[in-house]
């Protein structure tokens, strides 16, 4: 059962009602189960999403987000952009990982839900009634987990292990400050990346 308050910092964070986030929180808080671990609080934990962009349920990653901690400001998940409802979870402190995805006739199924059916029209989600979106939500919070999830194996995974950087300097080519390990050495001195990337277009 997904705790309620973690719904709600979910739904909050996401910033609509839609049956896609809860989805993946769910997804995310079984996959944590299985490797036996707990939310995220700095890197204890990786994501690698398979998700994408510019399709119907990008929303689902946010769920996993929310369930596991693992963040873009943690640096502890990546994209794939495979456009699949799929994701792998790694424990890195003991280097092991499964990969979890949707089942795909429950997959096919969701994408002619009422609310996709509207998000289709060109309803924005945040314009859904709660009439079309609780019912749905509410299925994805109770419905069994053999009924959606497929969960794989847990596999052995080799975690490189990398440390924060805490210098800095004043790039040479635009002046603004930016961390060391993120600097390209020039003749000029040490420019950030992006004004590398402009010095080689």
């Amino acid at each position: 059962m997904v705790d309620k308050r973690l719904l709600e910092v979910g739904i909050e964070f996401h910033g609509h009602r839609c049956p896609a986030m809860p989805l993946g929180l769910r997804c995310g808080l079984a996959a944590m189960r299985v490797l036996g671990v707990e939310r995220s609080k700095d890197k204890e934990l990786y994501v690698i999403a398979e998700t994408g962009k510019d399709h119907a349920a990008g929303c689902f990653l946010d769920g996993i987000m929310t369930a596991t901690g693992c963040t873009y400001g943690k640096s502890n998940i990546e994209k794939k952009y495979y456009n699949k409802m799929a994701f792998t979870l790694i424990d890195t402190t003991t280097n092991r990982k499964v990969r979890v995805r949707l089942k795909d006739e429950f997959f096919r199924k969701i994408l002619n839900s009422p609310f996709v059916e509207l998000r289709k029209e060109g309803v924005l989600p945040q314009d859904i009634s709660e009439e079309v979106s609780t019912p749905l939500i509410e299925n994805v919070l109770n419905m069994p987990e053999e009924n959606f999830l497929e969960i794989g194996e847990i596999y052995e995974v080799v975690v490189p292990k990398s440390k924060g950087c805490f210098e800095s300097v004043l790039c040479a080519s635009c002046g603004e400050r930016v961390f060391t390990n993120a600097t390209v050495k020039t003749d000029k001195g040490e420019i950030c990346k992006g004004c590398h990337e402009k010095l080689r277009k």
